[in-house]
């Protein structure tokens, strides 16, 4: 009973300081004063949360405001020197690495082209390796403070995988169109990547990367329900209901690019045909302008492509459109207008967000014809209320999603620190983190 008391105990102070941190990280600053209401706090607890808090160097003073008819009062916000985060985006055509403090603020970034060799497993997890050791020296930072490494990466990821040596599991990817089988790539990470034992490594989706990162901070913030396209070489879509502070809160990973758009069509690189990655990705684009007669060199890559095959179809005033770009686009923007409406009809979502570095290249020009064709493929209600825009946050959104995956956890752990001699990755996902600090009772 004694040991169950303190385990009650210490879950309660856990609790209470994530609440504090979530409200402070995601609507601050905020005041003493104001964290009561919003955190069902009592003063008292909220003094002593934001003392131990300021303490450990997690809180900091954000100016003062005047109170009506009292002293004034004093802002709190997370302190973004609290923690060290790195993101990483495994893409289609490179390895991208960030570092960030935790306000997401980058620090030092660096990049490895894909090209060459593809997606071989032993190149990636050496680029992992050397572009985490790049941006720890690059910013000066001591690999002590990193509070977690998020990566986001293609295919479906299995969290238990295989018992590795240490008698921890990994997670798994399953990775069909970059030839990937049941790889258990946080094993191969946790023994390359030489950072402290104890700094947690999370591996999830990068399509789920990057709808958290839209749904914290870009088009997503405040929709009920959301569905985030990625549009890169490949395409893959997730979809996101409930608040960032909604116990209920998920947040699914789909394999969008191989639903089927055409029957009897062309072939995809997963092996099947007719998906809508072997008509929208921008790896199947660079092949259908080739086939056209579309004027690219031999080593021409999808950016290269897709710049090319936009630059026929809008080649500004004083050109003229090549006929055959143009209806190659229009092509792509029924699929993706059909392909959106299912996602409308299966997922009524209050939002879609298109991204992915194609996507971005393709929004701007193709976005009023992908809506019409959603308009025309959808239920009449359903695409009714629902909005079709560009997500906000640029090329990067992938790793800054990625970088939220530690930064959740770390949030749910009430801003404690990993412990020496932990076991990595926790057996939970970034949505059951998150999920997990409602569990708590507070007082």
């Amino acid at each position: 009973m004694a040991e169950r008391n303190r385990r009650t105990v210490r879950d309660l102070r856990r609790g209470n300081r994530a609440r504090v941190l979530q409200r402070l990280y995601f609507d601050g600053p905020l005041s003493r004063q104001e964290l009561g209401p919003v955190t069902g706090l009592s003063s008292g607890s909220i003094s002593n949360v934001v003392a131990e808090l300021s303490a450990e160097g997690l809180l900091e003073e954000a100016g003062v405001v005047d109170s009506d008819g009292g002293r004034p009062r004093t802002l709190l916000r997370v302190a973004p020197d609290g923690g060290l985060l790195v993101g990483i985006d495994i893409g289609e055509t490179r390895v991208r690495v960030e570092l960030f403090d935790l306000s997401l603020t980058e620090l030092a970034r660096t990049e490895r082209l894909l090209a060459q060799h593809g997606y071989d497993v032993e190149r990636i997890v050496a680029h992992v390796r050397t572009g985490v050791a790049d941006v720890l020296r690059d910013a000066g930072a001591d690999p002590r403070r990193l509070l977690g490494i998020g990566i986001g990466v293609p295919g479906i990821i299995e969290r238990d995988g295989p018992e590795g040596p240490d008698g921890t599991r990994g997670a798994v990817v399953h990775g069909q169109t970059i030839g990937w089988r049941a790889v258990p790539f946080e094993q191969l990470l946790r023994e390359a990547v030489d950072v402290p034992p104890e700094v947690p490594l999370f591996i999830d989706n990068g399509a789920k990367t990057l709808g958290q990162a839209e749904m914290w901070f870009g088009g997503g913030r405040g929709a009920g329900a959301a569905a985030i396209a990625l549009i890169g070489s490949g395409v893959g879509a997730c979809v996101d209901h409930g608040d960032i502070l909604d116990e209920d809160r998920t947040s699914l990973a789909l394999e969008w690019g191989h639903t089927t758009v055409q029957l009897r069509g062309r072939r995809c690189r997963c092996g099947s045909v007719g998906c809508l990655e072997a008509y929208a990705g921008a790896e199947a684009l660079r092949e259908r302008w080739r086939e056209a007669g579309g004027p690219l060199p031999e080593d021409a890559d999808d950016e290269t492509a897709l710049a090319a095959l936009l630059a026929a179809a809008y080649p500004g005033r004083r050109g003229t459109p090549d006929p055959v770009a143009l209806a190659l686009l229009d092509e792509t923007a029924e699929c993706l207008g059909a392909a959106l409406a299912d996602l409308v009809n299966l997922f009524l979502p209050e939002r879609i967000l298109i991204g992915g570095w194609a996507g971005l290249l393709l929004g701007p020009r193709l976005l009023p014809e992908i809506r019409q064709y959603a308009n025309e493929y959808a239920l009449r209600h359903a695409a009714a209320r629902t909005t079709i825009e560009m997500g906000r946050l640029g090329p990067d959104a992938v790793t800054v999603g990625a970088a939220t995956l530690p930064l959740a956890d770390f949030l749910t752990r009430g801003g404690s620190r990993p412990e020496p001699g932990g076991t990595g990755t926790p057996p939970r996902t970034a949505v059951e983190a998150v999920r997990e600090r409602h569990r708590t009772p507070v007082n």
